[in-house]
């Protein structure tokens, strides 16, 4: 498995936390930048699946 792949679920792990945290709190530039972390996870890890189909062949 590619390390694009696994950072990014961090990364979409994290920002989701960070975008409830923002929420509940009502901090919305807390909110905004949890959405942004959460989308820069997705992106690395459809990278990282483009990578492990490209080593598999795919």
């Amino acid at each position: 498995m590619d390390k694009n792949r696994t950072e990014g679920m961090k990364n979409q792990v994290k920002g989701t936390a960070k975008e409830i945290a923002g929420k509940v709190t009502g901090n919305t530039s807390k909110e905004v930048a949890g959405k942004a972390q959460k989308t820069a996870g997705k992106v690395q890890s459809a990278v990282g699946k483009a990578n492990d189909d490209a080593r598999k062949g795919r």
